[in-house]
């Protein structure tokens, strides 16, 4: 028993329109489904509520729910901003450069390019609040994921143990100052 993928990532939004249009203009995804009920079919709970699906490529959908009789919309105040975030992938570190230009021409403020080692990210937010990232794979993406699958167990048990971050994965950081 496996599991096929990711049918849909939910999150919630301030304004179906404007968040199916912003991630339209934004990052060129399709907008692919709405449903909208004045009941909850799981709970049967009466909260009427527009969910929205986009497509994200590759099969992948992100959706939204809006929820205009429930309590404006929050965040965990103990986790920090950059925690939580929606990460998509691109094509390549041109595709992303392309990305960030375009998303800083629309006012958006766009953080990095930043290099994780196997790959790099530029982070930005969604009109809702919501971190968004997109990542590229490094073009030594395929030796450093096999060093970090070497070390990945070792890793967890020492943070586990510790709750200090371990350095097996030290030579990630290592390849910032030989650039």
């Amino acid at each position: 028993m496996n599991i096929d993928r990711i049918h849909h990532v939910a999150y919630r939004c301030n304004d179906a329109k404007q968040t199916v249009e912003w991630y339209g203009k934004m990052l060129n995804m399709d907008f692919v489904l709405a449903i909208a009920e004045d009941r909850v079919p799981s709970t049967k709970e009466p909260d009427p509520y527009m969910h929205v699906f986009l497509d994200a490529g590759g099969g992948n959908v992100l959706a939204f729910f809006e929820l205009p009789t429930r309590p404006p919309m929050g965040r965990d105040p103990n986790t920090p901003e950059w925690v939580q975030h929606i990460a998509f992938k691109v094509r390549d570190r041109d595709t992303l450069l392309a990305y960030k230009a375009h998303l800083e021409q629309q006012g958006v403020e766009v953080l990095g390019p930043t290099d994780h080692g196997a790959f790099h990210s530029i982070y930005f937010f969604d009109p809702n609040g919501h971190r968004v990232e997109l990542a590229c794979p490094d073009p030594d993406e395929a030796r450093m994921l096999a060093r970090m699958d070497e070390v990945k167990w070792k890793m967890l048990e020492d943070w586990s143990r510790t709750k200090r971050a371990p350095h097996h994965a030290d030579f990630l950081h290592a390849r910032e100052f030989q650039r």
